[in-house]
């Protein structure tokens, strides 16, 4: 009889990183995590998104505001897994991902994502991957608050 091997060799898994962020994510907290990466010499490329909540004006009436809820264990799964399938797929040296959880006033950072590679195409290219994956996959759902304190549920698009 054969004696049969079976590969249980695993892809390296990055450690789970705390995604979501209670309110808006401050300008500072985007700044200092850039120049966290100032002395990281082996990476030659950051690309960044930044989401940002918008003045929309739906049927006559202003959105001043988005409040943001999860059902946060199945949100953080879907995080980890975007991240681990990016990571597989493009060489990065790092990313980060932060979503905002509560209310969001408008003109400030809901979602912050941020990806470094040795060149730009990867850092570029996962970037705007996981943030397409985030908008379509991701259980996260967002109250858009009127100045009336009426509200409509915003539509990921």
């Amino acid at each position: 009889m054969e004696k049969q091997t079976v590969n249980t060799e695993e892809k390296p898994s990055h450690r789970r990183k705390k995604v979501f962020v209670e309110g808006p994510i401050s300008p500072a907290f985007v700044g200092d995590s850039i120049a966290k990466h100032s002395t990281m010499m082996n990476i030659g490329a950051h690309s960044i998104f930044l989401g940002q909540v918008r003045k929309d004006v739906i049927e006559g009436q202003e959105v001043v505001a988005i409040e943001y809820s999860a059902y946060t264990e199945m949100a953080e799964e879907k995080f980890h897994e975007i991240r681990e399938d990016t990571f597989a797929k493009y060489p990065l040296t790092c990313m980060h991902i932060y979503h905002s959880l509560g209310k969001v006033d408008a003109g400030e950072i809901c979602l912050f994502v941020f990806t470094s590679a040795i060149h730009r195409r990867e850092a570029i290219d996962a970037c705007n991957e996981v943030v397409e994956r985030i908008k379509q996959e991701v259980p996260v759902w967002g109250k858009e608050i009127f100045d009336n304190d009426q509200y409509v549920w915003k539509e990921n698009k």
